[in-house]
């Protein structure tokens, strides 16, 4: 089933300002609260489908990309992995733009109200490296990684400091009077545990380093500098916390003999002067393999030709761009004498002198209908 459009779940519109986009949600997410819509699986899903809205149109960068390549730009795992997100994952994030209207933050429907804050462990970046073809064709690649994990034999006890709430509570006496406040426990970072026993080889967090590979499904029509989200693959944070996400930066590698300029392609054909005089045909590379394309006789140098969809799929699902090949006449540098003498008796032969054509574009016109 497709997602609907991120502005559409908020009911805002794409022009709306940091506050509307943080009002429209905190509306929709109190609508639809589990506290307010107990045992509701529609409601508990249009609640996970508002905040992966917000933690989308929230940060100026992933809003940025989902304005120019819409859901694909997040088909790995961007805004909660792509739907694989929990309630958990919402209020850690969340929480506090509930203020006080679900005691704290908390939801009883899934583990009672004023529970304590369940930390995320550290993000992890790496960079893929991609090939033109691996880009046009989408790939699945399987990446080894080194993230921390809890250790083997590690156990955890309630925190004597906040009681196992995650939070303390201080009074303050002020000239508007006694105020209350409350902030995360300093002892257990919030998480309401602390550590019982750890092995020797855990650090002070009970966590290790351990290998681990990563499958990544990168969709086709990425672009270099994207930046995709596999959750929960970062680092794992201690006690009962959430682990952390791994970001993977895409890197294009440079293609020997194509091109890319958005969507669209470009390859360079060269043809000898006989044969753009007598016609041909070429074998090119394709980023789906070779095909072989027929060049008309008396080809100009500077023709281009186009062939519509052999480029890149958009990342938006629009289609796919096409491979403009460029045609270069190439003229010899050097004659031998029976070469020279030919070409200086056709000197003056009409055939040989230039005649350009309506048809016959010139090179601004010929930019021009490459960008159409």
């Amino acid at each position: 089933m497709a997602k609907r459009d991120y502005y559409e779940i908020l009911g805002v519109s794409k022009g709306a300002s940091d506050s509307e986009i943080k009002k429209a949600y905190r509306k929709k997410a109190i609508e639809f609260h589990p506290d307010k819509n107990p045992d509701d699986k529609e409601a508990e899903a249009k609640f996970k489908e508002a905040a992966e809205a917000y933690e989308v149109l929230s940060d100026t960068d992933k809003k940025a990309r989902y304005d120019q390549f819409g859901h694909q730009a997040f088909e790995n795992g961007g805004g909660f992995g792509g739907g694989g997100m929990n309630m958990d994952d919402i209020f850690s994030q969340f929480g506090d733009i509930f203020g006080g209207a679900f005691g704290g933050g908390g939801f009883s429907g899934f583990g009672g109200g004023g529970g304590p804050h369940r930390t995320k462990g550290s993000n992890l970046r790496i960079r893929v490296k991609l090939t033109l073809e691996e880009i046009a064709n989408g790939v699945e690649k399987k990446i080894k990684v080194k993230r921390k994990v809890q250790a083997p034999g590690t156990t955890y006890k309630t925190c004597t400091t906040c009681n196992g709430s995650g939070q303390v509570t201080r009074i303050a006496n002020t000239i508007l009077g006694r105020m209350q406040t409350s902030a995360p426990c300093n002892t257990c970072g919030g998480a309401g545990q602390t550590i019982d026993k750890k092995p020797t080889d855990a650090d002070a967090q009970g966590l290790k380093v351990a290998e681990e590979t990563v499958s990544i499904k990168i969709p086709a029509g990425v672009v270099d500098g994207m930046q995709l989200k596999v959750s929960s693959k970062g680092n794992d944070a201690p006690g009962n916390g959430i682990a952390g996400d791994l970001l993977v930066a895409i890197e294009e590698l440079e293609h020997d003999k194509l091109q890319r300029e958005g969507d669209n392609l470009h390859y360079d054909l060269y043809v000898s002067y006989p044969e753009a005089v007598l016609g041909t045909s070429k074998e090119i590379d394709t980023v789906t393999g070779k095909v072989r394309i027929k060049v008309e006789a008396g080809v100009q140098s500077g023709k281009i030709l186009r062939l519509r969809g052999k480029g890149i799929p958009s990342i938006n699902g629009y289609g796919k761009g096409d491979l403009l090949v460029h045609v270069n006449v190439w003229t010899p540098k050097t004659l031998n004498k029976q070469q020279k003498d030919f070409f200086e008796t056709m000197l003056d032969d009409e055939h040989f002198s230039p005649k350009p054509e309506s048809s016959d574009k010139s090179f601004f016109e010929k930019v021009k209908d490459m960008f159409s």
